[in-house]
């Protein structure tokens, strides 16, 4: 893919002062931590390290990254990580993809309160596939899952939602057998969205009767009982939207798949078209009229409010596994579940494969690049060195 010639940190850089200068009471520390990292990710500021091509002798100085998460630039070789510790798991069966998304009348509340109800999220989702699965009525089988957040939409507002991919099946109850899914969608799709709906509003209640929320500011009406509970009537309401996908084929369509899914952050730097200094315009994909791909416009400050809305409390964890696929089942129960599918066991070699050191490729010759020396980014000012290199 051609480098893009736009990026968030140049956004960031433009007007991200200005941003913090009229919203420091509303901004948070970690949304500040995030933008610091973006603007300096691939600069002199972080130092860095002279390369030599190892087939044509070319040298170049390379700046580190951030490694933020929440970094356009810096999610490429954590993908690359996670999806071969996942090629190692995956099982010889047809995989599901199911999304279970909260209303948007829970927004606010949400953003108050992300890491409460981002881990309530979590435990709902998981909750309500467990128990969906193990009722002899739909599958009567233990299953086994990893799950995704994606807190946004493609017009980058806020939108919480969770990403899940199931192997078809799971295991009988008694594990002496596989069971494989009775229903196209593996699960029957209004059931797990009144139980998900169900589950999620009694664990708002318990949050509520707990005092685990924050309602200040807009909130403040709900924190009288009466008001809080006329407000967990109206979500009863409505119809939650759990979606799921066809199942999808073998492993290497799987690792295609979630490749899109899993170290994503909420806009990358080629969705990007055009910043004046003033307005950004990006592209996103319209979902509600026929997936068009469009162009939206917005002032400079609005497109980082609408980013730092993304930005997720310090050490949460956006990516878990449940079921069988759970941590503390896992070692367990998935040679049982590779046995009863009459795979055969992995390879030693492939037990416990190290990460190659990353390279790129000369610029030259396309040979590797490797280090030769790393630099402090004193260093570089000292040698004057960032000038022909420094992006910014």
């Amino acid at each position: 893919m051609s480098q893009p010639t736009l990026e968030v940190a140049d956004i960031f850089r433009a007007k991200g002062d200005s941003f913090i200068d009229r919203n420091e009471t509303a901004i948070s520390y970690q949304q500040l931590k995030v933008m610091r990292a973006i603007t300096r990710c691939r600069t002199a500021a972080l130092g860095g390290h002279v390369d030599r091509c190892t087939r044509c002798g070319h040298q170049a100085i390379s700046f580190n990254s951030c490694r933020n998460r929440h970094c356009p630039k810096c999610q490429a070789q954590a993908r690359q990580r996670w999806l071969a510790d996942r090629e190692r798991e995956l099982l010889a069966t047809s995989y599901f993809h199911v999304v279970f998304t909260l209303p948007h009348e829970l927004n606010t509340l949400v953003l108050r309160n992300q890491r409460v109800l981002y881990d309530l999220l979590f435990r709902t989702v998981a909750a309500t596939l467990l128990e969906v699965a193990a009722d002899p009525k739909h599958l009567g089988a233990e299953i086994g899952f990893f799950a995704i957040l994606h807190t946004w939409g493609q017009n980058l507002l806020h939108h919480p939602h969770v990403h899940c991919a199931i192997p078809a099946g799971g295991l009988a109850p008694d594990h002496s057998h596989w069971i494989r899914p009775r229903y196209p969608f593996f699960l029957p799709i209004k059931v797990l969205s009144r139980v998900f709906r169900g589950k999620f509003v009694a664990g708002l209640r318990r949050a509520f009767r707990r005092r685990q929320l924050d309602l200040g500011g807009t909130l403040r009406y709900l924190a009288e009982p009466k008001q809080f509970a006329a407000f967990l009537r109206t979500l009863f309401r409505k119809d939650w939207v759990v979606y799921a996908k066809p199942a999808f084929g073998g492993p290497a369509q799987v690792l295609r798949y979630l490749g899109r899914y899993t170290h994503r952050v909420a806009i990358s730097n080629h969705r990007l078209v055009a910043f004046d200094g003033k307005q950004v315009t990006f592209r996103w994909r319209d979902y509600a009229r026929g997936n068009k791909q469009r162009e939206m416009t917005v002032s400079a400050e609005e497109f980082i409010r609408r980013f730092l809305l993304h930005v997720l409390p310090r050490g949460f964890v956006r990516i878990r596994n449940f079921g069988f696929l759970a941590n503390a089942h896992r070692a367990e129960l998935l040679p049982l579940c590779r046995q009863l599918l009459g795979m055969a066991p992995p390879k030693d070699s492939d037990a416990a494969r190290p990460c190659e050191p990353a390279t790129w490729c000369c610029p030259v010759c396309q040979g590797t690049m490797v280090i030769l020396e790393k630099l402090s980014a004193a260093q570089i000012r000292r040698a004057d060195l960032c000038a022909p290199f420094d992006s910014s």
